[in-house]
């Protein structure tokens, strides 16, 4: 069984650019393994704050990203070129799970966090942003390589 998730495993991530996940021995749990979690990515929405740093992903590693809007302002989170980039294992909103097929934002109406996990798939540039806004101090870029 081993044998065969790791033929599988170097046929999926060979070729130019391709990377490779955290951790060699992931086990049953595949990609979700806990040796292949790169660190949480934390955003905050609050009025006239910066959104948060850019980051780079690996590509095949498991993140979470955890968005806490202050309730300051009704704020929303778009991006949807990164949610395309990404498989989403779920949201949590209020310790309610969701496994969506896809978004193209959030949306906070008053205080709350919500936590997204995911795999990063598809490298290149991605932009998270608080819609209609221009400012650089509004948006992340996330890298996956």
């Amino acid at each position: 069984m081993k044998t065969l998730a790791a033929a599988i495993s170097a046929c999926l991530l060979c070729g130019p650019g391709a990377a490779a996940p955290l951790c060699d021995d992931m086990g049953f749990a595949g990609l979700l393994a806990k040796c292949n979690r790169g660190e949480t990515i934390q955003l905050t929405l609050a009025s006239g704050q910066p959104l948060g740093e850019d980051v780079t992903l690996q590509s095949g590693a498991y993140y979470k990203l955890e968005i806490t809007a202050d309730g300051s302002a009704e704020l929303a989170i778009e991006g949807k070129d990164f949610f395309r980039a990404i498989w989403m294992n779920e949201i949590v909103i209020n310790k309610i799970e969701i496994r969506p097929m896809a978004i193209d934002s959030i949306e906070f109406d008053k205080a709350g966090t919500v936590e997204l996990s995911f795999i990063a798939i598809k490298p290149g540039r991605h932009v998270l942003q608080i819609p209609g806004t221009t400012g650089e101090t509004q948006r992340i870029t996330i890298s996956i390589q």
